[in-house]
């Protein structure tokens, strides 16, 4: 991952962290864990196809 790409999730994190605790209600709170957890699987499965398979060694 390049530093581009860590900066922004440090920033998305922190943004992620401060709405969750400005939510009061938990059946809100229950939708942003699930939102951020398929987004999570959804950002896995893109870097996991992006991921060439190692050949034989020459």
């Amino acid at each position: 991952m390049d530093d581009e790409n860590i900066a922004l999730n440090s920033v998305l994190g922190l943004e992620l962290n401060r709405v969750f605790f400005a939510v009061r209600e938990t059946a809100n709170k229950q939708k942003i864990i699930e939102f951020a957890r398929e987004v999570l699987r959804s950002e896995r499965a893109k870097l996991a196809g992006n991921v060439l398979p190692e050949g034989p060694a020459s």
